[in-house]
């Protein structure tokens, strides 16, 4: 019960702050990787070269759904944003599901640029099925696809290491975060500007998508701010309860 009331809770919040933030303009502190990837953005159109966005192996079925989710709004945006390219941006997953949802999110940015008839298929792909064969397919597109920034965003472990290496050596811009603490440690040692915890649910926002990735970052900085409230309401009385 206390689960689903949260749950109702953070979907009233969503709905109210999504009707606020369409009538004022969102405020949102800077952060460096935000800034790095919207100048990626441009100049891959500018240069004609490829981005390539790297979702993970999570699986929606599971807690690792959210960092998907996520990853997913922001292809999206990215998706339309570079549709009119010569090299448009091109996607890799390491689960099924998430290969079928990657298509599905790139053709829905295309329709959103009114290009959809420039979409390809095979700019969305499930490049292995394990999270080494998978890291070693997205290894792939980065060396030979004419990538100039890894965006990787997702549930990534070790084998992040392997990606972050082919970065560095192909002297590509990468940019990157992981709900995984092996993988954001990876990321954060190997990428210029990392992003930190929740900072990955904040892409939507940052890269000016739907009010409602705004709204979703007030819901959840009401959620942290009860949770501590609950936290310190519990720890009073236990010491009142312990005199």
């Amino acid at each position: 019960m206390i689960a689903l009331s949260i749950l109702i809770l953070a979907a009233v919040l969503l709905v109210v702050i999504t009707f606020w933030k369409r009538r004022s303009p969102a405020r949102l502190r800077d952060i460096p990787a935000f800034t790095r990837l919207i100048r990626a953005v441009g100049l891959s159109i500018e240069d004609g070269r490829r981005l390539h966005i790297s979702l993970g192996h999570g699986s929606l079925l599971d807690a690792r759904g959210g960092s998907a989710l996520a990853a997913l709004a922001t292809l999206r945006i990215i998706a339309e944003r570079t549709s009119v390219s010569d090299m448009p941006s091109v996607a890799s997953a390491g689960d099924p599901t998430l290969g079928l949802l990657t298509q599905d999110t790139i053709q829905a940015g295309y329709k959103a640029a009114n290009v959809d008839e420039l979409y390809v298929p095979t700019t969305g792909r499930v490049t292995g099925l394990t999270p080494f064969s998978y890291a070693a397919g997205a290894m792939h597109i980065a060396n030979n696809e004419n990538v100039s920034t890894n965006i990787l965003l997702g549930h990534f472990g070790a084998e992040a290491g392997l990606l972050a290496d082919t970065s560095d050596r192909d002297h590509v811009t990468l940019i990157g975060a992981s709900d995984n603490l092996t993988g954001q440690a990876i990321l954060y040692a190997s990428s210029q500007d990392a992003l930190i915890g929740e900072e990955l649910f904040a892409a939507g926002a940052y890269l000016g998508g739907d009010p409602a990735h705004t709204a979703s970052l007030t819901v959840q900085d009401i959620l942290r701010w009860l949770v501590i409230a609950a936290l310190s309401v519990g720890a009073g009385l236990k010491l009142v309860g312990a005199f």
